[in-house]
């Protein structure tokens, strides 16, 4: 079962060729799982009702992003593969990249985000994938730069695909050590297929860690009519027609950005040259 798992078979940056990256990107069924992720990932992060600056960790083709922006928040995506990245480019996420490996550290000033997510990633850290790794040090070093990189009430959410119990204390002990406070969420725990691991931290203290989904009746209850909700009224507009312009456009001011305002001639196409 373990050859199965992506991280046993080559480095991130190695797997994650232009081959595997562009996957992401067209598999229908991969996006949906990545996108319902991040969505959870973003409710556990419980951020306050304004634009905030996210740092998006191993942001990969940029499907994470697109649920910060589509909430008007900004954001900033790290990843090891330049495969993902370069698709990122193509589908023209707004949020700023980074070629980088997180074992080495955060790169970015103290104090610089709100928060940060990250999806399928963290357990990429466990592997010793060349003889000067020691996981422990490469994740001691990741947890420390993070939390450095953290204003002093933000929130941390990383879903992440543990190998075994042993490897869920090793990533929390180094969490802990680096300074941040929390534990692990699990949603859906009984189910084989359903069930996610989710690290929450926090920087300014402990604060009691929300139900994982599947364990309380009425929160699985509310969780799902919600995500019904948004399937029904959230519509996916064509690239490049009027309303994937205006769309954009709303998300940039909210985000706080300059934009042009709407007029009649937004979205229209404009005549050849003479």
């Amino acid at each position: 079962m373990s050859s199965k798992r992506p991280e046993h078979q080559a480095p991130p940056e190695v797997f994650y060729n232009q081959e595997e990256a562009r996957k992401y990107s067209q598999n229908s069924r991969m996006i949906e799982i990545q996108v319902t992720m991040s969505e959870r990932a973003v409710e556990l992060l419980a951020l306050p009702d304004q634009p905030c600056l996210l740092l998006d960790l191993g942001c990969g083709s940029g499907l994470s992003g697109g649920v910060l922006e589509e909430q008007g928040h900004i954001w900033v995506g790290i990843d090891i593969s330049q495969a993902m990245l370069d698709v990122a480019k193509e589908r023209e996420v707004e949020g700023d990249l980074v070629l980088g490996d997180l074992g080495q550290g955060i790169p970015f000033r103290a104090g610089a985000f709100d928060g940060a997510v990250s999806i399928s990633a963290l357990q990429w850290l466990c592997n010793a994938d060349k003889s000067s790794h020691k996981p422990a040090k490469r994740l001691y070093q990741f947890f420390s730069t993070l939390y450095s990189a953290m204003s002093r009430t933000a929130r941390v959410v990383l879903q992440f695909y543990p190998e075994n119990n042993m490897q869920v204390e090793l990533i929390t002990a180094q969490a802990m050590k680096a300074g941040f406070y929390g534990g692990v969420v699990v949603d859906f725990p009984n189910s084989t297929k359903a069930k996610k691991f989710f690290l929450v931290l926090m920087t300014g203290g402990a604060v009691a860690l929300p139900p994982g989904l599947g364990q309380d009746v009425k929160n699985e209850v509310e969780y799902t009519a919600k995500r019904e909700r948004l399937k029904k009224f959230k519509q996916k507009s064509v690239k490049g027609s009027v309303e994937w312009i205006k769309q954009k456009k709303e998300r940039r001011r909210m985000q706080g950005k300059e934009t042009r305002e709407d007029s009649k001639y937004s979205g229209r196409r404009r005549a050849g040259k003479f």
